[in-house]
């Protein structure tokens, strides 16, 4: 997710939302060009990676809300996955298998050995 070109705008989005909460794309490219490094982010661009991360499921739709120019704005939040996606991406991989027990560890271990087999398919 924080890897390749969009991980600076990826990560920004995320943090944004997590920040602030719900919000609409304008308000998340408001937010973003307050990051350094990305204060000439177009809004096109947040826009596309908005509705990018939405079809991966990283963010989902919460209400609409209607703007002073008359039409409906969607407000987006956060899923599971994105906080996911921000822990780990926070922490290594070391540490994480320190602190995981035996049962998480084989939850994880299943899900891993899923997605794996489905790939050499």
């Amino acid at each position: 997710m924080f890897k390749g070109r969009e991980a600076k705008l990826n990560r920004a989005i995320f943090q944004s939302l997590a920040a602030k909460g719900p919000q609409t794309i304008y308000d998340i490219h408001k937010d973003v060009r307050t990051f350094r490094g990305l204060k000439r982010t177009h809004y096109a661009n947040v826009n596309k990676r908005v509705r990018s991360l939405e079809k991966l499921c990283y963010l989902r739709i919460v209400n609409a809300q209607t703007t002073q120019a008359g039409f409906k704005a969607a407000i987006y939040e956060l899923t599971n996955r994105a906080y996911l996606a921000l822990i780990l991406s926070a922490i290594s991989i070391d540490d994480l298998l320190n602190r995981l027990g035996d049962r998480a560890a084989l939850q994880i271990l299943a899900v891993l050995a899923e997605s794996t087999s489905k790939t050499n398919a």
